[in-house]
């Protein structure tokens, strides 16, 4: 009878912990899920878009998000509609939104070492993949041809300064740490590693270079850019 009733006791106390177990595993994915859909709803809040000027816009009627917000990019027909930040370094934005509160998803950023108002020969900016074409998730879509093709024309309005029209003409695959492509006013430019490297190549209208940047995969170094040439717009 003893033996019995302990057996009961630990057949009670087994069901116990695996019930307690799976509670707190479907509690550990409903936070995950949440979290992740808190995440992407975060990214595509359009309440930003109140922020965005419009080309010819006096510089004083639309105030910036934050002093750090440079310009506003938009690439035609994509999800590509954000405001361009600028930290003291390349890490201040990575995880952290235009308002300067925290998020997985960051910001679109321009290379703490490029000049502010894009007067460089060649402007590097910065954005996370994620899914759904959110932030700069559609990146991946330009080693297609025919997405590329379809998606050429953009524009950037840089904050109480010039407006440009944005002609894309490549897209390559690299390695986070080349040199070329990576560092900006730092050598010669990127344009002959990416004439060579590209796996979308036109030959630039323009001399004044911009490109997007973003993670192939979370976990390597690999990166998809987008290169396109800057024209002032005359319409303003």
């Amino acid at each position: 009878m003893l033996l019995r009733r302990v057996v009961i006791a630990l057949d009670w106390m087994l069901d116990t912990a695996l019930l307690v177990l799976f509670i707190l595993l479907f509690l550990i994915g409903g936070y995950t899920m949440y979290d992740t859909w808190l995440v992407y709803e975060h990214a595509q809040d359009t309440s930003i878009l109140a922020y965005k000027p419009q080309s010819g816009t006096a510089a004083e009627e639309v105030a910036p998000i934050s002093e750090d917000a440079v310009a506003w990019l938009t690439i035609d027909d994509t999800n590509i509609d954000y405001p361009v930040m600028q930290g003291v370094d390349n890490n201040e934005y990575l995880n952290k939104d235009p308002y300067g509160n925290y998020s997985l998803s960051g910001s679109i950023f321009l290379d703490s070492r490029n000049a502010s108002d894009f007067s460089d020969p060649y402007s590097l900016i910065y954005g996370h993949h994620m899914e759904h074409g959110v932030m700069f998730g559609a990146l991946d879509k330009f080693l297609e041809r025919s997405y590329f093709d379809d998606h050429r024309r953009g524009t950037l309005i840089v904050t109480g300064g010039k407006t440009y029209d944005i002609r894309l003409f490549a897209c390559v695959e690299a390695d986070g740490a080349q040199q070329e492509i990576f560092a900006p006013n730092e050598n010669d430019g990127p344009l002959a590693y990416v004439r060579e490297h590209a796996a979308i190549w036109y030959e630039p209208e323009g001399e004044q270079l911009i490109a997007m940047s973003t993670c192939k995969f979370p976990e390597t170094s690999e990166r998809i850019i987008v290169f396109g040439v800057l024209h002032e717009n005359e319409m303003e």
